[in-house]
Formats: C-alpha cells, structure tokens, sequence
C-alpha cells in the first residue's frame, strides 16, 4: 500500500471526516426545514451551529487518543490542535464576524441613497461557544462510534 493510500485507511482520517462532514449536513438539513430548500454550499460554509471545525479536530484527537493511548505524544500534539482550533473559532474569527456586521451596517448608512458599489464582508466567520461545544460533542461522539467499529483500532498500538 503506498503511503497516500495509506491515510484512507485509517480511523484517524474517517473520524475527522466523519465528524466534519455530519457538523454540515445538519447545518444544511436545518436551512433545508427552515427554507424550503437544499443549499449545498453549506459544504464549504463558515460559521452556524454546530462547529464543523470543532467537530474535525475533536474526532481526531479522540481518535488518536484512544488508539495511540491518551499518553502519547500524538495525542498531545491532536489534543493541542483542537485546542487552537475551537479557541480561534469562538474567539478570533468570532470577532471578525462581529466587526464585519458593524461594517456592513455602516456601509449600508453610507450607500443610503447613493449610487455607489456597494461591497457586503462575510458575517458567519466564527462560532459561538456553545457552537463550538456541541461540535466538539459531535466529534467525540463521532470517533467514539469510527474506533468502535474500526477492526483492532481501540487500543491497536499499545
């Protein structure tokens, strides 16, 4: 097996996808209830609840964890990550999103009535905490299931 190949075939990679993926479908089955309508850019959107990003690195790091063992410098390393990870999307990128509303609201002030172009800045950047949490739940839960039914994951190393 080469080694591209290689990381198809492991409960690391399916969690985070895992995890990833199942944050979005239920970002786009609520707007689907809510609209009417499927939107499938929700695939490649920012920001709503829950955490797509929160839910990645948390499956991954569960993942790693329970098959390398909490100890392992990996695990600490996969741990870290998403530490950073979900402190910059409820806190940084959070922000950025607050101060682009504020901007497109002043825009729309300065545009009232004038003919000019009028550029909108994305608003959905980050998460709130608890966005946030429930995607961390998400991909816990989400590679809890993956190693569970993964053949010789749980624990394969030590």
């Amino acid at each position: 097996m080469n080694p591209f190949s290689a990381l198809f075939s492991t409960p690391w990679f399916w969690s985070a996808l895992g995890g990833w993926t199942i944050a979005q479908t239920i970002k786009m089955s609520v707007d689907l209830a809510r609209t009417g309508r499927p939107d499938l850019s929700y695939f490649v959107s920012t920001g709503g609840m829950p955490s797509a990003h929160s839910a990645l690195v948390s499956a991954l790091a569960t993942s790693v964890g329970l098959t390398e063992g909490f100890d392992a410098p990996v695990t600490i390393v996969a741990v870290a990550l998403a530490g950073i990870t979900m402190f910059d999307a409820a806190g940084v990128r959070n922000a950025a999103g607050h101060q682009a509303r504020i901007l497109n609201k002043m825009l729309d002030e300065l545009f009232r009535g004038h003919r000019l172009s009028e550029g909108r800045l994305k608003e959905l950047l980050g998460h709130t905490r608890l966005e946030v949490f429930v995607g961390m739940l998400l991909g816990i839960l989400t590679a809890m299931l993956i190693v569970s039914l993964w053949p010789g994951a749980l624990y394969c190393r030590r």
